[in-house]
């Protein structure tokens, strides 16, 4: 008897600890989710605030795909989801020049900004659909790559009447959030600090899915 309670007791502590990695989900096996959306709805923004004003911006030309087994996320999870530099918007036109022009971030010759995924870590499970983690990985702008760490939430939805509305397949819902230098990018312009903060917020939130 003491056998069995305590291989019962085994059993519940690994199918715990397994639903503490992943999804509650029907869907088996790799899943790779694209985010590529023809509506533009997937956003990337940015945020800079200084004495002088705050700055926000943002980005609807969203590009990648991620691939996990939805039951072991965190030894799974590997992608890459990038924005190009020219995309970036920030509600005056003039400004936007700046953005993109070799002082700043330079766009013609670094086209696009790029967040590879490399490690996860502190997978918590807030509820069956949803997953708390923290992203490690390559954060690459302006040509220089840089390690980052972004704390992130994921949500898995299969497919129903209700997401087929949006787009077909299981999707994906990630936003994720951290924070850079510019200065450790190599934009080092004399109204950095002043004008324009060093250190940007950058956010994301993104549906990528299945089927598409």
């Amino acid at each position: 008897m003491k056998t069995l309670i305590k291989s019962l007791i085994i059993s519940l502590l690994l199918i715990a600890a397994t639903l503490a990695n992943g999804f509650e989900t029907k869907s088996e096996g790799t899943q790779t989710f694209s985010f590529k959306d023809k509506m533009g709805r997937n956003q990337a923004t940015f945020f800079s605030s200084t004495p002088l004003e705050d700055i926000s911006g943002m980005s609807s030309d969203v590009k990648g795909s991620v691939s996990f087994d939805p039951q072991d996320i965190k030894n799974t999870l590997k992608g890459e989801i990038s924005i190009s530099t020219a995309s970036l918007k920030s509600g005056i036109a003039l400004r936007d020049k700046h953005i993109r022009s070799a002082d700043w971030l330079d766009a013609e010759n670094y086209p696009d900004i790029t967040f590879e995924i490399k490690e996860v870590k502190d997978v918590k499970q807030i509820d069956k659909q949803t997953v708390a983690v923290t992203l490690i990985g390559d954060f690459t702008v302006h040509g220089v790559t840089k390690e980052v760490e972004s704390k992130a939430k994921l949500i898995y939805l299969e497919e129903s009447e209700m997401t087929k509305m949006k787009m077909p397949g299981d999707l994906l819902s990630v936003r994720a959030s951290f924070n850079i230098n510019l200065s450790d990018f190599g934009v080092e312009h004399m109204a950095l600090g002043k004008k324009v903060s060093d250190e940007i917020e950058v956010n994301v939130n993104i549906v990528g899915s299945n089927k598409i």
